[in-house]
């Protein structure tokens, strides 16, 4: 591994999180070890007609919490997660609202910005804006809706709270937008433009629209007899993912700034990468060539060869045929080293929370890194002939985790791969 010096190193010093595993990071981590299931019977609208009843909600969200009743009411659920998860980072990084410079120069407040990905954003605020029209005419509609409905809202909320005025975006690549954000927001730091990043992922589009869509695609689980166990990684009874919400947001920086606040470090971001599949909309490469791309170059950004892995961090959302690819593309980057590197899938517990669904795995490996747990991929108990890796079965694992690779492949053939790594001073 190549060491960076200290201006061009990412640190991670500050972790929130809302997820169906629970509202903080630390409530999250134990379901994770626990190996417990966050999927269960859809509340929050009726699902008795769909062929799948089930998604991994966050259970018990109050947003009056971290926002007044009037701001929770002009913003979309996503959103409200976005700011409860970056008002937690932050409090854990030891933060506070950023300052002008009183004599204009450049403040903390231009030294800092904010990327998050999402697929969907504000997504159920439009739904909402158009059911009301077309139900109870013009005057119903929501004056905020068009504004909450915009997929830069959750970050530009965060922003605005924070008086975060330096480089800022929102990245919409599907599934693989949380762990993308991580990494662009990484580079951010490290080309010099700011000193801190608030980077992570959110969704909340458990809605009957989405829920049809992905039924009609034939893409979700319909083990509506067990919802917890429905979501079977890897697993040869595996029929299709679960549609999962949540936010994880990290606090980034440069080792260099960490240091002079005397901030505490959990992890550096070591490197990422992303690749394109040319292959098909919704299906993966067979070949998983184009994922080895994004590992491969993943790697290399971070200077560590493949030896040096300790633990992945799988997309495995439980699809027939995503989860085959991706241990194919793992086999062709490691080769017979595969067989001996532990691998897991948070999305077994919670489902596939798309755009959120890489920095929750992040979060994951984080932990990992920290603790020296693996999670582990619960619902596994048929193997699979093509899917032959270790998945760290339905128990929890001490492991010397080191060096953690993170994968999320989305719709589109979008990939990113993050590393993330024990800091070393």
């Amino acid at each position: 591994m190549h060491i960076r010096p200290d201006d061009k190193r990412v640190v991670i010093t500050g972790m929130g999180a809302v997820t169906p595993l629970g509202l903080n990071v630390a409530d999250t981590w134990q379901g994770m070890v626990e190996g417990r299931s966050g999927v269960d019977y859809i509340t929050l609208f009726d699902a008795s007609q769909f062929p799948a009843t089930f998604a991994g909600e966050v259970k018990d969200f109050d947003p009056l919490q971290y926002m007044d009743r009037k701001e929770a009411r002009r913003i979309a659920r996503a959103t409200q997660f976005s700011l409860a998860a970056s008002i937690q980072a932050m409090a854990d990084a030891g933060l506070e609202r950023f300052e002008e410079d009183p004599i204009g120069g450049d403040s903390s407040a231009q030294r800092s910005g904010a990327l998050l990905g999402t697929s969907y954003g504000g997504y159920t605020a439009a739904e909402l804006a158009i059911r009301d029209y077309y139900e109870r005419g013009l005057s119903k509609v929501n004056p905020f809706a068009l504004a909450a409905s915009l997929p830069n809202m959750v970050t530009s909320h965060v922003c605005l709270l924070f008086n975060i005025q330096g480089y800022t975006s929102t990245i919409s690549t599907a599934c693989a937008s949380g762990t993308q954000a991580i990494g662009e927001a990484a580079e951010v730091i490290r080309r010099g433009k700011t000193d801190l990043m608030l980077a992570g992922g959110v969704e909340a589009v458990i809605i009957e629209s989405v829920l049809a869509g992905f039924c009609a695609m034939r893409a979700v689980s319909t083990r509506n007899d067990d919802p917890a166990g429905a979501c079977r990684p890897f697993d040869a009874e595996r029929d299709g993912f679960v549609i999962g919400e949540g936010s994880t947001v990290f606090v980034l920086e440069r080792l260099s700034h960490a240091r002079a606040r005397g901030a505490h470090v959990y992890a550096e971001v070591l490197g990422h990468a992303s690749s394109t599949d040319t292959y098909h909309l919704a299906q993966p490469d067979p070949q998983g060539r184009y994922a080895k791309l994004a590992m491969r170059w993943a790697l290399e950004d971070a200077g560590v060869t493949p030896d040096a892995v300790s633990y992945i961090n799988a997309h495995a959302p439980g699809t027939p045929l995503g989860d085959v690819a991706e241990t194919v593309a793992i086999k062709r980057l490691f080769g017979e080293r595969a067989y001996d590197i532990p691998i897991s899938s948070t999305k077994s517990m919670i489902g596939h929370a798309l755009g959120a669904a890489g920095a929750i795995e992040a979060l994951a490996c984080v932990k990992a890194i920290e603790t020296g747990i693996i999670h582990p991929t619960i619902n596994y108990h048929a193997p699979d002939p093509a899917c032959d890796l270790d998945y760290v079965p339905n128990v929890a694992r001490q492991a010397d985790v080191r060096i953690a690779l993170s994968n999320s492949f989305g719709l589109g053939g979008q990939n990113a791969c993050l590393v993330l790594g024990r800091y070393e001073a």
